[in-house]
């Protein structure tokens, strides 16, 4: 069975949303766009590029794959980031999308945790979700997600889109806490079941 790993970035008190771009989601008039930069370390890359190596799927919703196809597909051939991220599998959870702009995608319009369940059971390397909050959210309801990786950030942005959805109970056991040089801190969970 694959596992499906959650990475993402987050605030001291939870938000996730926006992290790369001032722009990049102004949902609820949020203004805090862009929040990671000014915590680069060239060490979080490499462990992102580690993650990737057991990847050969990603899963997304609508608006992050989106932002992903519209910064990654079009990158030449050769630059190593593009190389990373063009290369798996991709499948977008939407009713809306009307066709792939990303290349070996694949659009999931119907029963979406059923598709996810069975995208599991293949054979393959592990499967990688990172922003799609509302997917993240469904995820964790029903039970799908086997591991998160979150890059945990040494601010605050006092509102935003969360994380973690209320109304679910879920044990995660700590497999490694990394601090990088800018103050990130990244923390590696598992799912604990039974």
């Amino acid at each position: 069975m694959r596992k499906l790993i959650v990475s993402e970035f987050v605030s001291l008190d939870g938000v996730m949303q926006a992290p790369g771009g001032k722009d990049e989601d102004r949902d609820g008039g949020f203004e805090h766009g862009g929040w990671t930069w000014p915590y680069w370390h060239d060490d979080i890359g490499r462990s992102f590029g580690a993650l990737m190596a057991d990847c050969d799927a990603l899963l997304l919703g609508r608006r992050t794959y989106e932002t992903h196809a519209a910064a990654f597909e079009p990158m030449p051939a050769g630059d190593p980031f593009g190389d990373m991220m063009n290369a798996p599998r991709k499948y977008v959870v939407s009713r809306t999308l009307q066709q792939p702009t990303w290349r070996n995608t694949t659009i999931i319009r119907d029963d979406p945790m059923d598709a996810v369940r069975a995208l599991k059971a293949e054979p393959g390397k592990n499967i990688l979700t990172d922003g799609s909050s509302q997917l993240v959210h469904a995820l964790l309801a029903h039970d799908l997600v086997d591991e998160l990786h979150l890059l945990l950030y040494p601010l605050m942005l006092g509102g935003g889109k969360r994380l973690l959805p209320e109304g679910v109970h879920a044990t995660f056991g700590l497999v490694s806490a990394r601090p990088y040089p800018s103050g990130v801190v990244g923390l590696h969970y598992t799912r604990q079941r039974g």
